[in-house]
């Protein structure tokens, strides 16, 4: 015969047991690669996501420094918290494919923004770097009709999305009578990236033209500019949409900037990693690239840009 106490004690463990397992709800995380505040417009995308995720734990995490150490080191830590699966941009693909191969036979991995190819990632959820440089070199194509001489700005020389980017911006400017001379890394210090151009202003009085191709360039860029009393002086393309570069661009200081959505990336990210984690694949294409479009932003069209952007950040 059983025993009724040791039924209602054994039913109250399964239930205890039950309850604790429903609440350990499966963790996403979106690491970067550097602290900018270029990643606050992913940062809202993965908050919108959550809203309608409710049933799992995501997280935004940024490396305490930009180097591909750190971040794998933070990819590791995660994994072993019980992450899900992760999601990343990488400062350093090249060197970090036997890390990432390491996370993804534990977790599923995406990469964002710079692409890891040669790794074992799922897919890569971004922009089409080389597209965007291209719309880069259209910029100073369309300002410059009588062609010059370009320098451009960026923090990894390395990473896959600057390579693609300085890559379509040469091809957009074949022919035109523009040269890319040389291109600047500063490894995302940031006073390396102002010292960068204050040394080509010194030393390189024939450039005409400035690129800052990470979302802080053209920032420095124009700090720059404005210290030396050349702001209109010489072209300038941009990248991103930091506060800075957008008002060049109202104001006329800045012929362009070419504008990626990493407000999408943190947004259809979260969801198309807990899709995964369900089982539907179907988000992931053949050739493992999802790619979403970057847009030229001018003076015409830079007001409408930047009221959306605060709508997204706002909500």
């Amino acid at each position: 015969m059983y025993n009724l106490k040791s039924i209602i004690l054994t039913a109250g463990v399964v239930l205890a047991a039950s309850a604790a397992v429903a609440q350990e709800k499966p963790a996403l995380a979106f690491v970067v690669n550097a602290a900018s505040d270029f990643w606050k417009l992913s940062e809202a995308g993965v908050k919108a996501a959550q809203a309608e995720l409710p049933g799992y734990e995501l997280q935004f995490r940024y490396p305490a420094q930009g180097t591909a150490a750190l971040q794998n080191a933070l990819m590791d830590d995660l994994v072993a918290a019980g992450t899900d699966a992760i999601m990343i941009s990488s400062a350093d693909p090249k060197n970090s494919i036997d890390a990432f191969n390491r996370i993804a036979a534990q977790v599923p991995l995406f990469t964002t923004d710079s692409d890891a190819p040669d790794s074992n990632r799922i897919a890569y959820l971004g922009s089409s770097n080389t597209a965007a440089g291209v719309q880069a070199g259209e910029i100073a194509v369309e300002s410059m009709p009588d062609g010059g001489k370009c320098m451009g700005f960026v923090g990894f020389l390395g990473a896959d999305n600057a390579v693609e980017r300085i890559a379509g911006f040469r091809q957009a400017v074949e022919g035109s009578g523009i040269e890319l001379v040389d291109v600047r890394g500063d490894d995302v210090d940031f006073a390396r990236a102002r010292s960068n151009v204050d040394d080509v202003l010194a030393a390189n009085p024939d450039i005409t033209c400035m690129v800052g191709f990470y979302s802080y360039n053209p920032p420095k860029i124009y700090e720059a500019l404005q210290a030396a009393g050349k702001l209109g002086d010489i072209t300038v393309v941009g990248f991103d949409e930091d506060p800075i570069t957008l008002g060049a661009v109202r104001e006329g200081s800045f012929a362009g900037t070419v504008v990626q959505d990493p407000y999408q990336w943190g947004y259809q990210g979260m969801k198309l990693m807990a899709a995964y984690l369900e089982g539907d694949k179907s988000g992931v294409p053949a050739d493992g690239l999802i790619i979403v479009p970057t847009k030229k932003i001018n003076k015409a069209n830079v007001d409408a840009f930047e009221a959306e952007l605060k709508a997204r950040v706002g909500g």
